[in-house]
C-alpha cells in the first residue's frame, strides 16, 4: 500500500506553497469543485499538465466568492495566468432539478454541502480576478465554458445568451479536453510570445473586435439575429455541431454587437500516446488531505473505476459528450489501463472490485474508421444512426482482450462494467464475420462476467418517432438484448436485472407516446426506476429543438412539452403502476381517446 504525504498533491494555500520552497506560481487554478488529485477531475488533469511542464502549479478548489475575495488574494498573482475551471458539471445542472428546483446538496462538494460555488463560475470568477489582477491574463475552460462558447439557450433563464465570453471577461476559452491547448500555449508563453498576440491554438476561442471572415471561415448568424429569428438559432446549431465532429474543422465565427466570438477548429483526436501521458501523470488519485473525514460522493463512484477512451460516436441528440470530446474515439494503450488499475488495487480500501472499465459509452474502445479518408471526409454527428456505418470497425477483441488482461491480475477479483452499453453496436449484423463473432463473445463475456447485479442500457424510449428524434435505435433492438440477456442470465444460472433509462418530455414525444411506452414496458414486466424528465442543456440538438421550435438539419417543426403541467402529464406514464396516478392516466387517455392503452395499463390479470 503505497503512502502520501502532503507534497504529492499540488499546493492549495499559501502555507503550502512555502513548504515546497516556492517564492512564486506559474499559474493558479481556480475550481468549482474540491480538489481531487484523480485523471476524472478536469482541474487536476490541468495541473498535473502544467506541473509536466516544468511549471509550479497551485489550485484553489471552491473559493469563496462572497465577502472580501481573501480566497482569491491568497496567493497573489501568477507569472503566467490564472486558469479557471468551473467544474465537471454546468453549474446549472448542478445546482438545479429538471423542473428548476434548488438542489440540497452537491456531489462534488465534501459531504454534499451545498451553496460552495455560485451560478455560473465561469463567469462569477473570472469576474473577480479581472477586478483584483487586471492584468493578469485568464484562461477559462470546463464543460461550462465549452458548452457555451457560441449564443446558447439557457434553460434556467428561459432565454438565449450570448457566447460566455461576452460575460466573462476571460482572455481565452479552452473548449474540449483542455491537455494538448494548455500544453501549445504554456510553451509559446514560455518562449517569449505575449499573450495576447496568441489567437491561433487549435481549440480555443476568444472575443475581439469586428473582423472579417477568411475565406473558408463559416460566419454564424450573430447573437442579435439568433435573438430575433428561432430558425436562425437553428440553423446555426448545425454548423457548430458538423464542426465539433470533423477531423478538418473550420474557423467558426459569431458576432454579439461590435464584438466578434472567434472558435478556432478542434485538434485531431489524441494519440494513443498523448492520451497515455495525461492518463500516467503522477496522480495520488485521492482527495486532498484538507478533507480528511468527509465524503466527497463524485470521487466516491469513480475512485475504484477506469476511463479507458474518451469520445463517442453516439451522437444522441440529448447528450452533450460528442460537443465536448467529439464522436472520434481516442483509446488508452492496454499498458497504461493495467497501470492505473494496479494504483487502484493499492488504494488502502480496494476489496478487489474495480467498479468500472468504460468510458463515455462503455464499448467503443478501440473502435474507429476502416478507411481514414472517408472518415477525414465526413461531417456527420453520429457512426451509429439512423444506421451504423458500413466505414466502421466495430471489433469488439480489442475490449475483450482488456478485460481478460485486468481479471488476470492477482489482486483483481472481477472487474464490473458501469458504464452504459451500446446494444445495437452488439446486435448489428457485419458484413466481416470476425466482427459477429467478436461481438457473439462481448455480450456473453459482458452479461455473464462483468455485470455487478444490474446492467444499465439506455433505450431512452419505445416510439419510433421519438427515437429517431433521439438518434436511437429501435426498440426492438431493446426488446431482442433482453431475451439475449435473459438467456445468458438462464444458462449460467445469474439472477441479474436489466435497467433500462428512459427520457419524458424529450422534442418529439407527445403524452400518447408515453402511454404507449408505459404499456411496452410493462409488457416487459419492468416498473420503471431510472427515468428522467428532459432537462435541455447547452449545445445540444435536443435543446435547439426545444428552445426553437425546428430540427436544424431538416428545419421541420417538432411539437415539444415546454410548461410544467405539460412535462408531468408525459412523466406519469413512468408511473402507471402506483395508485396515486391511476385516476389522472385514466382521464389523460379518456381525453386522448386512447381508451385501449387504459385497457392494457389498467386490465387485472
Amino acid at each position: 500500500m503505497k503512502t502520501y504525504k502532503l507534497q504529492d498533491w499540488l499546493p492549495t494555500t499559501k502555507k503550502e506553497v512555502e513548504a515546497r520552497g516556492w517564492d512564486y506560481l506559474d499559474v493558479i487554478i481556480f475550481s468549482g469543485d474540491a480538489y481531487v488529485d484523480h485523471p476524472s477531475f478536469g482541474a487536476a488533469v490541468i495541473g498535473r499538465v502544467l506541473e509536466a511542464e516544468g511549471l509550479r502549479v497551485a489550485i484553489v478548489p471552491q473559493p469563496d466568492w462572497r465577502g472580501d475575495y481573501r480566497d482569491f488574494k491568497k496567493l497573489g498573482a501568477p507569472r503566467l495566468f490564472f486558469g479557471v475551471s468551473p467544474g465537471a458539471m454546468d453549474s446549472m445542472i448542478n445546482h438545479y432539478t429538471a423542473n428548476k428546483r434548488l438542489r440540497s446538496d452537491d456531489a462534488y462538494t465534501p459531504d454534499r454541502r451545498p451553496g460552495m460555488r455560485p451560478d455560473y463560475p465561469s463567469i462569477v470568477y473570472t469576474k473577480i480576478l479581472k477586478e483584483l489582477y487586471p492584468e493578469v491574463p485568464v484562461v477559462l475552460g470546463g464543460i461550462e465554458a465549452s458548452l457555451r462558447r457560441l449564443t446558447h439557450y439557457d434553460y434556467w433563464q428561459d432565454r438565449l445568451r450570448p457566447g460566455i465570453l461576452v460575460d466573462s471577461p476571460a482572455d481565452l476559452l479552452i473548449y474540449g479536453m483542455g491537455e494538448k491547448p494548455i500544453t501549445e500555449l504554456v510553451r509559446r508563453l514560455q518562449s517569449g510570445e505575449s499573450f495576447r498576440s496568441i489567437r491561433d491554438i487549435p481549440q480555443t476561442a476568444y472575443l475581439t473586435g469586428k473582423i472579417e471572415p477568411a475565406a473558408d471561415d463559416i460566419l454564424l448568424f450573430s447573437h442579435e439575429e439568433c435573438l430575433r429569428d428561432k430558425l436562425k438559432q437553428a440553423k446555426n446549431f448545425r454548423h457548430i455541431e458538423e464542426e465539433s465532429n470533423k477531423l478538418h474543422a473550420q474557423r467558426i465565427l459569431q458576432r454579439c454587437g461590435e464584438r466578434t466570438i472567434v472558435v478556432n477548429p478542434p485538434y485531431p483526436p489524441m494519440t494513443e500516446a498523448e492520451i497515455d501521458a495525461s492518463f500516467d501523470l503522477p496522480y495520488t488519485r485521492l482527495p486532498h488531505p484538507k478533507y480528511k473525514g468527509k465524503v466527497i460522493p463524485a470521487y466516491e463512484m469513480i475512485k475504484h473505476s477506469v476511463n479507458i477512451h474518451r469520445g463517442c460516436f453516439g451522437g444522441c441528440a440529448f447528450c452533450t459528450i460528442s460537443a465536448h470530446q467529439g464522436k472520434f474515439i481516442a483509446s488508452r494503450s492496454k499498458a497504461s489501463i493495467l497501470r492505473e488499475v494496479r494504483a487502484i488495487t493499492e488504494l488502502p480500501d480496494f476489496k478487489g472490485y474495480l467498479s468500472d472499465l468504460g468510458g463515455p459509452s462503455a464499448n467503443m474502445y478501440r473502435m474507429k474508421g476502416k478507411n481514414p479518408e472517408i472518415c477525414a471526409r465526413c461531417k456527420k454527428p453520429s457512426c451509429i444512426s439512423p444506421v451504423i456505418c458500413k466505414n466502421l470497425n466495430a471489433d469488439h477483441a480489442p475490449l475483450l482482450e482488456l478485460y481478460r488482461e485486468v481479471d488476470r491480475l492477482p489482486e483483481v477479483k472481477k472487474s464490473f462494467i458501469g458504464s452504459g452499453v451500446r446494444y445495437d453496436l452488439l446486435l448489428h449484423h457485419y458484413e466481416e464475420e470476425p466482427l459477429n463473432r467478436a461481438a457473439r463473445e462481448y455480450t456473453e463475456e459482458l452479461i455473464a462476467r462483468h455485470v455487478s447485479g444490474r446492467l444499465k442500457v439506455a433505450p431512452e424510449h419505445t416510439e419510433d418517432e421519438v427515437l429517431r428524434q433521439m438518434r436511437k435505435p429501435s426498440f426492438k433492438l431493446f426488446e431482442q438484448f433482453k431475451r439475449l440477456f435473459d438467456r445468458v442470465n438462464r444458462q449460467h444460472g445469474l439472477n441479474q436485472q436489466l435497467i433500462p433509462y428512459f427520457i419524458s418530455s424529450h422534442p418529439g414525444c407527445t403524452e400518447a407516446d408515453m402511454a404507449e411506452l408505459a404499456v411496452k414496458t410493462k409488457d416487459l414486466h419492468f416498473h420503471l426506476e431510472q427515468v428522467q424528465d428532459f432537462t435541455p442543456t447547452p449545445m445540444t440538438l435536443a435543446t435547439e429543438m426545444y428552445y426553437t421550435g425546428y430540427h436544424p438539419y431538416t428545419l421541420e417543426r417538432v411539437y415539444t412539452a415546454r410548461t410544467k403541467e405539460q412535462k408531468l402529464a408525459q412523466r406519469q406514464f413512468f408511473f402507471w403502476y402506483k395508485p396515486e396516478f391511476r385516476q389522472q392516466i385514466a382521464k389523460a387517455l379518456k381525453r386522448l381517446g386512447r381508451q385501449d392503452l387504459a385497457d392494457k395499463l389498467f386490465r387485472r390479470r
